[in-house]
């Protein structure tokens, strides 16, 4: 049986996060989303909240669970006995990220190998920078994220959440 981690901060999941998990679930036996509980970003929501969040868009597959984890991915992986690390590519941009941190991860633990799978070309443009970034100025986000999601993010800034700063090609 091949249990495979997909790991990820997931602040918040997205409609991109969602498709590269079921795709993953249906080439592993077993699947963990695993839910980062420090990333070294600021969040604008609580691990527990990200981890209920990502439980609910991914809710009636049998062989996928959701869990929160700290520490070193590797370290992680191997506490639970995974032989694989699920990434998702985007563009040219995350192959450069995702090569070295699977070289890195590769020098810490050879024995799990790294499977990244491709965005499907709908969720391409996808981040989660991003759908905050447009949730916080009051843009469109359905379809970006789950609807509900969607609602998180709108109660969030609604309550004055504070997300990350406007990039020059959203506030032109």
């Amino acid at each position: 049986m091949i249990l495979a981690v997909y790991p990820g901060s997931f602040d918040p999941v997205t409609c991109g996060h969602v498709d590269i998990a079921l795709r993953a679930a249906a080439i592993f036996d077993r699947l963990i989303l695993a839910v980062y509980d420090a990333p070294a970003k600021n969040v604008l929501f609580t691990t527990d909240e990200r981890v209920a969040m990502a439980r609910k868009a991914v809710e009636g597959v049998a062989n996928l669970e959701v869990r929160k984890y700290s520490g070193l991915t590797v370290r992680y992986c191997r506490e639970v006995g995974a032989q694989v690390i699920v990434r998702g590519l985007r563009a040219v941009s995350d192959f450069e990220i995702e090569i070295q941190m699977s070289t890195l991860n590769r020098k810490m633990a050879p024995e799990l190998d790294v499977v990244c799978l491709m965005s499907s070309e709908q969720h391409s443009f996808l981040s989660s920078s991003v759908v905050k970034e447009i949730a916080r100025l009051g843009g469109p986000i359905d379809g970006l994220v789950p609807p509900h999601v969607a609602e998180a993010l709108r109660e969030k800034y609604r309550r004055g959440g504070d997300g990350p700063g406007i990039p020059r090609y959203l506030s032109s």
